[in-house]
């Protein structure tokens, strides 16, 4: 493997960092100047200035609380992406017959969810299994149970870091 292919990797998580970053601060920025407005509008004085104006300042308090939980959980997604790559129990799909798109073949993606759900089904109170299980949902298609499935594997995992809580 040459240098430019072991660094590869890493730009690719500096973009995506990079375009979460600007996403972020762009949207911040949004927040600023809409609730600007907001107080612009309540400032007004009139009744329909006002109802706006609450209306207007709603928006950024509730994308405020999306962004948040929605960074929290992929911070909390690749942390368990980690965790499970250092133990190397990454469910394997190098294998397996993709389609041109380059998912895998329905049926592949069926037998191995069928091989990780009986390995999660012997011990499915660990959230190694549990992730496992929520990426096999996904190779599968079935996109609902996947973050259901890792949102488990998440609060297990958190558990076992901090078993007080």
């Amino acid at each position: 493997m040459s240098t430019s292919d072991a660094q590869r990797p890493d730009r690719q998580v500096l973009k995506t960092v990079a375009v979460v970053a600007f996403l972020v601060v762009a949207l911040l920025f949004y927040f600023v100047r809409l609730g600007g407005l907001a107080i612009a509008y309540i400032a007004d004085g009139t009744f329909a200035g006002i109802a706006i104006g609450i209306g207007m300042l709603l928006l950024p308090v509730v994308g405020i609380w999306i962004l948040w939980a929605t960074l929290s959980a992929a911070f909390d997604h690749q942390r368990l992406a980690r965790r499970i790559h250092e133990e190397g129990l990454e469910v394997d799909t190098s294998q397996l017959p993709r389609r041109p798109s380059g998912r895998i073949e329905r049926a592949a993606a069926d037998a191995l969810f069928a091989q990780v759900k009986t390995e999660w089904e012997a011990d499915p109170d660990n959230w190694r299994t549990s992730y496992r299980l929520a990426r096999a949902y996904d190779y599968a298609g079935d996109r609902g149970r996947a973050r259901d499935t890792m949102c488990r594997a998440v609060a297990l995992e958190k558990m076992e870091r901090n078993p007080g809580e």
